[in-house]
């Protein structure tokens, strides 16, 4: 996704880029557009269909974001999708345990040298 438009009003464009490239880099193909900002749910999103499948068939990754959309339109496999998604929040709280650890070890230390 490429970010267009103004301060407090993001628009992005869709794109099929290099990997290698910068976000705002250039570009292979324009696959379509998201409006955030937009109230009505039918103007938010616009994707090239048939070209996001030539794409994601050629071997193309879409980030996490793009996944969303595509998996909404059941343009990607559905349930790898969910099993993505559950892997991603169980890694999450494990981190989240893992710093609430070394945050408690780090305050039992501190007790010790009071």
């Amino acid at each position: 996704m490429q970010r267009y438009g103004r301060r407090n009003r993001p628009f992005y464009r869709i794109a099929a880029v290099e990997k290698r490239a910068r976000r705002d880099g250039p570009v292979l193909e324009n696959l379509g557009w998201y409006n955030p900002l937009a109230t009505d749910a039918s103007k938010q999103l616009e994707l090239n269909e048939e070209r996001v499948k030539h794409w994601i068939a050629a071997g193309a990754q879409p980030s996490d974001t793009v996944r969303d959309f595509l998996a909404k339109r059941s343009l990607v496999d559905v349930k790898a999708w969910e099993a993505d998604r559950a892997y991603d929040r169980k890694m999450v709280e494990i981190n989240k345990a893992k710093a609430a650890a070394a945050a408690a070890a780090g305050e039992k230390k501190d007790e010790k040298k009071a």
